[in-house]
């Protein structure tokens, strides 16, 4: 199977997976299908897994940077509101440690992960344009624009998912009905943390599905947003 055809299954995996999800939530068994988000997340890491071209030590320790920093950074808020705010999960994304369920790990990983590679498809064209032009490298450019515009572009999922995690028992926020702006500060900031990781892993970052993924889950967001 080469990998334009794992691109594709990869893909049609993730709609249909995701299609069932948002209806069986809009329509039928919403505690059903809440509870299995965990399972949803899991496939998406497994199918990421799947299309990535050539898992070296570089990819293993990327995904490990992503999962210890989801981990830490969120017990730190659960724990004590230094990061994020005051807020608490709720017990329908699966075991916890310290107040915080070990699939947010997987999820930050599946964050920045696709956030940098859909930043680092699009710009590549620019930035060889820009190459080309002045016919010196940019890497500076290429460094600023794929951690700034990876983190933004994270922090903007982020903000799109927040009110239907909300409302699906994912989280909730303590002594506040909305989001706080301090959670997107901090959000922004160890994404860039984790973009600069990013950056600098030396593993193949062409992977189209990611940027499906991304697409995908936005969309999915976008609809329970609109109509839950």
């Amino acid at each position: 199977m080469n990998q334009f055809s794992k691109n594709q299954l990869a893909t049609i995996i993730a709609i249909i997976f995701h299609t069932i999800g948002l209806l069986g939530i809009l329509f039928f068994d919403k505690e059903f299908f809440i509870r299995s988000t965990v399972f949803n997340l899991l496939l998406m890491f497994l199918l990421i897994l799947f299309t990535q071209v050539k898992q070296n030590r570089s990819f293993i320790f990327f995904i490990i940077v992503c999962f210890i920093t989801g981990i830490i950074t969120e017990m730190i808020g659960v724990n004590t509101g230094w990061l994020f705010g005051s807020y608490n999960y709720g017990n329908v994304l699966g075991p916890k440690v310290l107040e915080v369920p070990l699939i947010i790990g997987i999820n930050w990983f599946i964050i920045i992960y696709c956030c940098g590679i859909t930043v680092q498809v699009l710009l590549t064209k620019v930035i060889d344009q820009l190459y080309l032009q002045s016919g010196k490298p940019v890497p500076s450019i290429k460094l600023a624009s794929i951690i700034v515009d990876g983190a933004t572009l994270a922090v903007l999922f982020d903000w799109l998912m927040e009110p239907v995690a909300i409302k699906l028992g994912y989280w909730t926020w303590i002594h506040s009905d909305e989001v706080p702006l301090f959670n997107y500060i901090c959000w922004f900031g160890i994404s860039c943390l984790l973009m600069t990781a990013f950056h600098f892993s030396s593993f193949n970052k062409e992977n189209k599905f990611a940027v499906n993924l991304l697409l995908i889950q936005a969309m999915f967001f976008l609809l329970l947003r609109s109509f839950l």
